[in-house]
């Protein structure tokens, strides 16, 4: 086990975890003050259950390992939508009514090393690839 298949493994967690948990609060809440809140910004509501649907299911392979690669490539997607359609406008700190995208800015470019590089330490892609494992 080395530091950067471990650090990268914690990249892989971390960002799993704080994506399903994102993803779950948007179905607790009820789905359709997402859709509603979708449909406010100008983005079709229905928007809201894919949204949340790769929120919940994404970040539970991402922390299984498996597909991390086109996961956090979907993360890329939902992080650049979300900063230019709701958070540029408010400023990297943001107001006291809402946060800025500091939050999704680091979401975006953890996603998008872990869709360059993958993560392979303890991750389930590698049962079906042993090749090699870092």
């Amino acid at each position: 086990m080395n530091k950067l298949g471990l650090s990268t493994l914690l990249l892989r967690i971390v960002l799993g975890i704080s994506f399903f948990v994102h993803g779950l609060v948007k179905f607790q809440g009820g789905i359709g003050n997402t859709v509603g809140w979708f449909e406010s910004i100008g983005l079709p509501g229905i928007l809201a259950y894919a949204v949340a649907t790769v929120e919940v299911v994404g970040g539970i392979v991402l922390i299984l390992g498996l597909g991390t690669r086109i996961v956090s490539a979907l993360f890329v997607i939902i992080m650049i939508g979300a900063i230019l359609k709701v958070k540029l406008a408010i400023g990297f700190l943001g107001t006291a009514e809402m946060p800025g995208y500091e939050l999704e800015l680091a979401f975006l470019v953890i996603a998008i090393y872990l869709a360059v590089n993958g993560s392979k330490l303890w991750a389930v892609d590698q049962l079906f690839n042993k090749k090699d494992k870092d």
